[in-house]
């Protein structure tokens, strides 16, 4: 097996660390400590430091045209209460998601973000974190003997926030001290160093989201490149935590099989071997509301993100609302494949769902 320098260097993508260029502050929010620090973060950094009544309501930012307005959307940060402290599901992935943060700075087309979050891309986080550890605490109470898991990047990519805001290795240490408390992320950045010493207690999985290189290069700017993303998971691994991958969107392209199959086998050489003896994977299809089309292609307008209803089936969602994804016929070869490939590379790793 190789572990080459060679593999974990460029080609790399240029990630750097987020800095805002606005930041807008409810005025309870510096009430609490977390809201102080990341206020004289802002202040360190020569931010532009606004106030709004709700972090939920960012009027004026600037930019000629909705797409302008949208990019810099992406490059707002926003620092509020959470008040809503009634989790959402997180099926299959968890029991609860733990809502730290909100929004994110990355460019993915296809992410479903893109209508979860509406007319609102900024990203939020959140500094009353006693209380929603508190909730989740009490989540776990209510579902004793049984273990409660919570995953903390349904609406986010904390990691991509960890150095603003610090929440989460507030959550890993926290979980680590629960018997039944279990916390899962998943990620497309590297910058995992603030997360190395945390006391885990191995009750958090990171996970990090992969693709064919024609996914990560056609549909995920913004975002750190594959070979970061594999060296910062032999680093959580060597920290002790459990490790995890999400191979998502599963997309349908000329040569997936190739790129699919080259995905599986760059991990297996480039992961450290002591990682993979705990090593689980989701698989997630690729999947679009008629809402996400239109939003996606008025915000990437270029993009080549196939999105042809009658090449589609149309799927019933939990909540009432329909999907298109792949016909049976070629989910079915996606999943064996894949499966075959991870099933082949790591046999003691855990396929926990295709959907």
């Amino acid at each position: 097996m190789s572990n080459s320098t060679e593999l974990l260097t460029p080609p790399v993508r240029e990630t750097l660390v987020f800095v805002p260029e606005l930041v807008y502050f409810e005025p309870d929010a510096l009430n609490y400590p977390k809201g102080q620090k990341i206020h004289e973060w802002a202040k360190r950094q020569g931010l532009p430091i606004h106030m709004t009544t709700s972090h939920n309501h960012i009027t004026n930012l600037p930019g000629e045209s909705d797409l302008e307005k949208y990019r810099i959307a992406k490059r707002t940060l926003v620092v509020g209460i959470r008040k809503t402290l009634k989790f959402d599901q997180s099926k299959p992935s968890a029991e609860y998601a733990i809502p730290i943060s909100t929004g994110c700075m990355a460019h993915c087309h296809y992410c479903y973000l893109q209508t979860t979050l509406g007319a609102k891309p900024y990203v939020r986080v959140y500094v009353n974190i006693d209380d929603i550890l508190d909730q989740a605490k009490q989540y776990i109470e209510e579902r004793s003997p049984e273990i409660t898991r919570f995953e903390a990047a349904c609406t986010s990519d904390p990691v991509g926030l960890e150095h603003i805001t610090g929440s989460l290795k507030e959550c890993i240490e926290f979980m680590g001290q629960q018997p039944l408390g279990r916390l899962r992320f998943v990620t497309k950045f590297h910058h995992v160093e603030p997360l190395l010493d945390a006391k885990h207690n191995k009750h958090t999985r990171i996970r990090f989201s992969v693709n064919a290189d024609y996914v990560i290069k056609h549909f995920e700017p913004g975002t750190s490149g594959f070979y970061e993303r594999i060296a910062a998971a032999g680093k959580v691994a060597g920290a002790g935590y459990p490790l995890g991958f999400i191979i998502a969107p599963i997309i349908w392209h000329d040569g997936w099989e190739d790129g699919y199959a080259a995905l599986v086998n760059k991990l297996k050489e480039t992961l450290p071997h002591d990682s993979t003896s705990d090593l689980t994977f989701e698989l997630i299809q690729h999947r679009y509301t008629k809402t996400a089309k239109n939003i996606i292609q008025q915000r990437y307008p270029k993009t080549k993100l196939e999105m042809d209803e009658e090449k589609r089936k149309y799927k019933w969602g939990r909540w009432g609302q329909g999907k298109y994804v792949y016909p049976d016929e070629q989910a079915t070869a996606l999943k064996t494949f894949i499966s075959e490939q991870i099933n082949h590379h790591f046999p003691q790793a855990k396929i926990e769902y295709f959907t």
